[in-house]
């Protein structure tokens, strides 16, 4: 037996996705992965435990790159299962495996990655539709980072099952500046970690999205994700962020949307149906990392971010990406939104998985009165579909609140 591993496979954490990978390729012959930059997904294709009978190719090698461009065929002669990486260096390779998954009956398949989604989706669509699932890797979780198995606190609440209390100590703050990016994880001094986001902006977001679609100014581009880092958490007015900046609606709407479909950026929609009250519609902006607004918005230490005007929204994206990972694990994975009428009541999130809804208020608080569950107790009477409305709470308690509200403590979801 060989007992020799590399020191990557040592390391490794596994990721939560994995199950979600083994189902999709039991029922498609083709699997996309895509995400942002740095969020590990060659790592996980590399060392993922259902992975290991795959053959692994990455574009990032010129010489491969040539041969995907001129000779794709060439490429599954001597493998039923390959994975290719950084696969939107080379368009037509997807024509080519929607032959070849034709031509043999699904018998071989294929595992394609990358990360620029505005090259790949539309070429997804027009050459694997029917025969290819997918899945954005987001940045880890808290609990994933630790090694622990994944968090059910979202499918037990579904299942309508009674939670455990999961309380731990834990440091909001330092959780927030430190941040879920797995290349995080290897710096150990926090005062670190803002110097690691300077170099992902410079390097992932500036040049990798100017090679992307023409960006005219840098600097107005800058100045975007400061405003969109400053308004993390609240409902978006693209308008009202074209006007800050000066520069054109138009422009203001082509990057927000630059950062969106990059998965830099995720646009929670507002929740509405034909009922009584009059809804807010816009959506909601929230980054990949909690962690990358709380820098570009010049927060550098734990101190100046538990002092800023934003912490209770950067706590709110904490809670967002923690939900978001938990929602998109179940099957089908649950949609989320958020609730606002035009007169200001709001519920933060609001998720929906079939005909059940379960409705989310953040407080940063440890203790919970009576007016924090006034909005919770406003929507459900509205949405009566609604199994339970929960209050995410810095206390330790998992408490009962209401007869459909209880209140959950943030280390249950983190």
């Amino acid at each position: 037996m060989n007992n020799n591993h590399s020191s990557s496979e040592l390391n490794y954490i596994n990721r939560w996705q994995s199950d979600l990978v083994k189902n999709a390729l039991s029922n498609y012959p083709v699997f996309i992965i895509t995400g942002a930059r740095q969020v590990g997904k060659s790592t996980f294709l590399k060392n993922d435990n259902n992975l290991k009978k795959w053959k692994y190719l990455s574009l990032d090698d010129f010489d491969l790159l040539s041969q995907a461009i001129n000779n794709p065929d060439s490429f599954w002669l001597d493998s039923d299962f390959l994975i290719i990486d950084e696969s939107q260096k080379a368009p037509n390779l997807l024509s080519a495996i929607k032959k070849v998954v034709d031509q043999t009956n699904n018998k071989k398949q294929f595992i394609i990655s990358g990360s620029a989604n505005l090259l790949l989706t539309k070429k997804v669509n027009e050459s694997l539709a029917g025969r290819a699932a997918y899945i954005v890797l987001p940045p880890m979780a808290y609990s994933e980072i630790r090694r622990e198995s994944h968090n059910q606190t979202v499918e037990k609440l579904f299942s309508e099952k009674k939670l455990n209390n999961r309380s731990r100590n834990i440091s909001v703050g330092e959780i927030l500046i430190r941040g879920f990016m797995p290349p995080l994880i290897r710096i150990k001094n926090i005062d670190d970690i803002p110097g690691w986001w300077e170099s992902y902006t410079m390097t992932y977001l500036e040049r990798d999205l100017r090679e992307l679609s023409q960006i005219s100014s840098l600097i107005d581009f800058r100045n975007l994700m400061k405003i969109l880092a400053l308004r993390t958490g609240r409902v978006l007015n693209q308008s009202e962020v074209a006007r800050d900046i000066s520069i054109s609606q138009p422009t203001s709407h082509r990057y927000i949307n630059l950062l969106q479909t990059s998965h830099i950026i995720e646009l929670v929609p507002a929740y509405f149906r034909n009922r009584t009250k009059r809804l807010v519609k816009s959506p909601k902006v929230f980054w990949l990392d909690p962690s990358l607004p709380i820098f570009l918005a010049g927060y550098y230490d734990k101190e100046s971010l538990e002092n800023s005007r934003e912490y209770g929204f950067f706590y709110e994206s904490l809670i967002y990406h923690h939900l978001k990972i938990l929602t998109e694990l179940l099957k089908p994975k649950a949609r989320m939104y958020y609730w606002r009428t035009t007169s200001g009541q709001e519920v933060d999130f609001i998720i929906e998985h079939g005909n059940k809804v379960i409705a989310v208020e953040v407080k940063l608080a440890d203790k919970i009165k009576y007016e924090d569950m006034k909005n919770l107790k406003i929507f459900i009477e509205e949405y009566p579909e609604t199994i339970i409305g929960i209050v995410i709470y810095s206390g330790n308690e998992l408490k009962q609140l209401d007869n459909k509200i209880i209140a959950v403590p943030i280390s249950n979801i983190l």
